[in-house]
């Protein structure tokens, strides 16, 4: 992959010159702004989907589905990039005002296994397309206004729903509801879209099962082979609880020389756990990668009515300390955190120095 010419030449500069310089602050989640728009099902479905599914021409040329009844919709985030394009685009402008460097597209779902709970597979490429264009506009609107802060759009590849390494059966241990080829199929789409819409990066989220990474990371650099050109890269895993490791039974540094191969840009954890609970966990990362940092965790933990109490003060205080000590190099917010508690992170790590790479060509890789 890193024998491939930068597909954005001048972006990855841009990019590279800021690393050196700062902390960059990745925005905060975007589910979370969601839910404050309170969207019923007609929301969610727009003119287009008016009947739960897809109601135009082309929707018909794909397998069956035009003949299905249609189903609810309320509650497939990604659909809204193409339903109420507004809204995405306001919560990016939101996190950019707030002070984001890197802006993530709503491309959390945004593949066909994920689209299949609702019947809406066929919108894979699309959805990652208008995705990436929608944080694409509003990136070079704030780059235009703040030239010296040029603005990044991370695309969005999530998990999938499904699990490569673990049978979701417990009275079956060798089953598996999905492969890996089909997995690097669903990538490889998702993230040709990505591209397609203008990402900067490409960034493999929320990781829990290091084989679906493979995947991922995969189709990928086959997806750069193909195309004669890259993107930086972006990994982060998710530790799924205090035992400290992820869902598949990685530790930080085992998940870290699992991915080290793809030469990312970054290796971060995400999700799962707050700030506090995840430091050792990020501090084993600073002192293992031979790359950039990052972390984007949530608001605390999850509370009894699983929303998250950490104010933004709160979370500030916390990833501060991580800051001083030199483990990051980039950070922002997941679960439970707007526009808020990026702002009152960007201002607790404004004046500290990014985690000093342990080799000058480091950068260098994607």
């Amino acid at each position: 992959m890193s024998a491939l010419p930068w597909l954005h030449p001048d972006r990855v500069a841009l990019l590279d010159a800021a690393l050196r310089k700062r902390i960059l602050i990745i925005d905060g989640g975007m589910g979370t702004m969601l839910q404050g728009h309170r969207l019923e099902e007609e929301g969610f479905r727009g003119e287009r989907f008016a009947g739960g599914h897809d109601g135009t021409h082309a929707h018909h040329h794909d397998d069956a589905h035009g003949d299905h009844p249609g189903c609810d919709l309320k509650g497939n985030n990604d659909l809204l990039t193409l339903t109420q394009p507004a809204i995405i685009r306001g919560v990016h402008e939101a996190y950019l005002e707030a002070g984001a460097d890197l802006v993530e597209t709503n491309t959390f779902n945004s593949t066909r296994i994920s689209q299949a709970d609702y019947h809406l597979e066929h919108l894979a490429h699309e959805l990652n397309l208008e995705g990436a264009r929608l944080a694409r506009a509003a990136c070079d609107a704030w780059t235009a206004k703040t030239p010296d802060q040029p603005r990044f759009v991370i695309g969005v590849l999530g998990p999938t729903s499904r699990t490569a390494s673990l049978s979701p059966d417990v009275n079956d241990p060798g089953f598996r509801n999905v492969s890996f080829e089909e997995l690097a199929a669903n990538y490889t789409e998702a993230a040709g879209g990505l591209v397609d819409g203008g990402a900067d990066l490409i960034m493999v989220e929320t990781i829990f099962d290091t084989l679906n990474a493979k995947a991922a990371l995969f189709a990928i650099s086959e997806l750069f082979r193909a195309r004669g050109a890259r993107l930086p890269v972006m990994i982060s895993g998710t530790i799924t609880d205090r035992s400290g490791r992820t869902l598949s039974g990685q530790t930080a540094e085992a998940f870290y020389y699992s991915v080290a191969h793809a030469r990312p840009l970054t290796v971060g954890l995400n999700c799962a756990l707050g700030a506090a609970d995840l430091r050792p966990h990020v501090q084993t990362l600073a002192q293992v990668a031979d790359c950039f940092v990052s972390t984007h965790p949530n608001a605390g933990l999850p509370n009894a009515f699983g929303e998250y109490d950490e104010t933004p003060e709160q979370m500030a205080a916390v990833i501060g300390g991580f800051a001083r000590d030199g483990l990051l190099n980039l950070v922002g917010g997941c679960c439970g955190t707007t526009p808020a508690h990026i702002k009152a992170i960007a201002d607790a790590v404004r004046d500290c120095a990014p985690r000093a790479l342990p080799s000058t060509d480091a950068a260098e890789a994607a």
